[in-house]
C-alpha cells in the first residue's frame, strides 16, 4: 500500500483535497435537485403521506396566471440584470488607475457588495417612499408629481431590479478588477504602437483577455437574476396584488407560506426555474466553446 501511494501520490493527492468539497456539493446540491424533481410528481404537504399525481402539478402550472406573471417577471429580471456586467466592466476600468484617492473610490464602489440584501431592500424602499423618499424629493424639484414606484404594478418590478443592480454591479466590478490585474501589459503596448486606442483597444485586446472574468460574471448574474427572492420579500412581499412575484418567490409562497404548504406544486415551480437556468447557462457555455474553437 505504501509503495502504491508513493508511486501515485501526485495523481491521488488532488482528489483527496477535492473530496470534501465534492461530497458537500453532492449532498447539498445534486441530491436535493433530484429530490425536488421527484417531489414535483406528488401532492404533499411536507408532513403527511405523499400522493402520487404524475404530471398534474405541471399541468396545473399551464393554467396558473400567477405562474405566468412570475415567469414574465423572471425574464425581465434576466434581461435587465445583464446590465450589471457592462456596468461592472466600465467601473472596473475607471478604478484600474493609479491616481490619488483611488482606494477611497474603490471602497465606495465595493461597499454595496458587502452589505446584506435585506439592507439594500430597506434602503431602496425608503428611497422610493412617495412621501419622504429621496427619489420623489428630487422629482419635486423639477415639478414632477410623486411616484409610488413600489405600489405601481407597471413600475414595481423595474424598481426592485434597480435595487438589485446596485450590489450586482459591484460584484461584477470585483471580478473585472481581478481580471484586469492579469491583463498582459505587453499586448496593450504593442496595440498602442499599432495606433489602437479607445474602443478598439478595449474590444480587440483587453476584452479577449477578460473571458474568464466575463464567464463567471455571466453565470453568477444569471443565477442571481433567476433566484431573486430577498429584495422582493423585503420591498413588496410579492405585491401589489402579486405583480412583482418571480418564480423563486412564488415557489416559496406555494410550498412554505400560509397559501397551503403545497410542496409538490412548489417543487414543480422550482424544477421549471432550474430548467430555465440550465438552458441559459448551457447556451452561453456552447457559445463560448464555439468562440474558443474558432480562434
Amino acid at each position: 500500500m505504501r509503495d502504491f501511494w508513493r508511486s501515485n501520490q501526485q495523481r491521488i493527492a488532488p482528489w483527496l483535497f477535492l473530496l470534501p468539497g465534492v461530497l458537500m456539493f453532492l449532498i447539498y446540491v445534486i441530491i436535493p435537485i433530484f429530490q425536488s424533481i421527484n417531489i414535483s410528481f406528488y401532492a404533499w404537504d411536507g408532513l403527511g403521506e405523499k400522493d402520487y399525481v404524475g404530471v398534474a402539478n405541471y399541468v396545473e402550472l399551464m393554467d396558473d396566471e400567477a405562474f405566468y406573471t412570475s415567469l414574465k417577471n423572471n425574464i425581465i429580471w434576466l434581461v435587465l440584470y445583464m446590465l450589471a456586467i457592462p456596468a461592472g466592466l466600465f467601473v472596473a476600468l475607471f478604478l484600474n488607475q493609479n491616481v490619488r484617492g483611488i482606494r477611497i473610490y474603490k471602497s465606495l464602489f465595493f461597499f454595496p457588495f458587502v452589505i446584506s440584501q435585506v439592507v439594500v431592500g430597506l434602503v431602496f424602499a425608503w428611497f422610493y417612499d412617495p412621501s419622504n423618499g429621496l427619489l420623489n424629493i428630487v422629482l419635486g424639484w423639477f415639478g414632477v408629481d410623486a411616484i409610488a414606484v413600489l405600489a405601481d404594478e407597471e413600475l414595481v418590478t423595474y424598481g426592485i431590479i434597480a435595487a438589485g443592480l446596485w450590489p450586482q454591479t459591484a460584484y461584477c466590478m470585483i471580478l473585472y478588477l481581478t481580471g484586469l490585474n492579469a491583463v498582459d501589459g505587453e499586448q496593450i503596448e504593442a496595440a498602442r504602437l499599432d495606433n489602437a486606442k479607445g474602443v478598439k483597444l478595449l474590444w480587440y485586446v483587453i476584452l479577449p483577455q477578460l473571458r474568464p472574468a466575463t464567464f463567471i460574471a455571466v453565470v453568477v448574474t444569471v443565477i442571481g437574476a433567476l433566484r431573486s427572492f430577498d429584495l422582493i420579500s423585503i420591498m413588496t412581499d410579492g405585491g401589489p396584488w402579486g405583480s412583482s412575484r418571480v418564480l423563486a418567490f412564488y415557489m416559496y409562497e406555494q410550498a412554505f407560506s400560509e397559501y397551503g404548504f403545497r410542496m409538490g406544486y412548489g417543487a414543480a415551480i422550482a424544477v421549471v426555474l432550474f430548467a430555465i437556468m440550465m438552458l441559459y447557462i448551457a447556451a452561453f457555455l456552447y457559445k463560448m466553446y464555439r468562440d474558443e474553437r474558432g480562434r
